[in-house]
């Protein structure tokens, strides 16, 4: 079947308790409220797509259930949220009624309006696979390895066709570096291609997913964003994090 515009997408957001740098982000207080929360109240206020929390956790499902929302559980020892979503996927829409799946990943939880469907519109180009996100990074995040950076060529205004993603500083010499962000919008068929693939070398030894993608010869671009959010990967994010919504709740 040859690829078409997606027509009925779905969220997807993969949310796992034992999260390896930082165990229980998903339940981390910020303002009052577990980060994972904060995550789903912003994919839902988007309103492109209905929006659905999968998870090995029953406390992380009772918060989202709690909130109105709705919670698949997929237990399972996966390697990547991507995976977690496809099997969930299977299970959730057997009549595949939905496209194309957006994998919101659970630390972003002040996402930047439109950039969900900023993220989807790159699938209306029958050639992408995988559409995604970017920003500018800052100085603090060019040698951060828990900032990944985008290695791209542009190939429109606010556009970039990836070509690699890494940990460390890259590209080399003068000119901008891109923050990725946490963000894949699937084509379904992509999304199935990519479960069915082992694990790669180039993903297995940055520890990153979307290397898998690129290694299978799919094609992602990413919309490139003003600013990044601020994504939480270690203590000292939650913290800036949280100073920052304090900030927020007293101006």
């Amino acid at each position: 079947m040859s690829p078409q515009s997606p027509r009925a997408p779905i969220i997807l957001i993969p949310a796992r308790l034992g999260s390896t740098r930082l165990p229980r982000k998903a339940l981390a207080d910020i303002g009052g409220r577990p980060m994972i929360e904060h995550v789903w109240t912003r994919a839902c206020a988007a309103g492109v797509a209905p929006v659905a929390v999968v998870t090995d956790s029953d406390e992380i499902a009772g918060v989202i259930h709690a909130a109105g929302g709705a919670a698949l559980f997929q237990p399972g020892d996966f390697r990547c949220g991507s995976d977690r979503i496809a099997a969930a996927l299977a299970t959730l829409d057997p009549e595949r009624r939905h496209d194309a799946v957006v994998n919101l990943q659970g630390d972003n939880p002040f996402l930047p309006d439109g950039a969900l469907a900023a993220a989807l519109a790159l699938l209306a180009d029958l050639t992408v696979d995988i559409g995604t996100l970017a920003a500018p990074a800052v100085a603090e995040e060019a040698d951060d390895p828990n900032a990944v950076k985008l290695v791209g060529t542009p190939i429109a205004a606010a556009r970039l066709r990836a070509l690699y993603f890494t940990r460390a500083r890259a590209p080399w010499g003068e000119g901008p570096l891109y923050k990725h962000i946490g963000v894949y919008a699937f084509r379904r068929e992509s999304l199935e291609r990519f479960a069915a693939s082992p694990p790669s070398p180039l993903e297995r030894r940055e520890n990153l997913e979307q290397l898998r993608a690129l290694e299978a010869g799919m094609r992602i671009d990413a919309a490139v964003l003003d600013k990044a959010s601020p994504s939480v990967d270690t203590g000292r994010d939650l913290a800036a994090l949280r100073a920052a919504a304090s900030r927020q709740d007293h101006q």
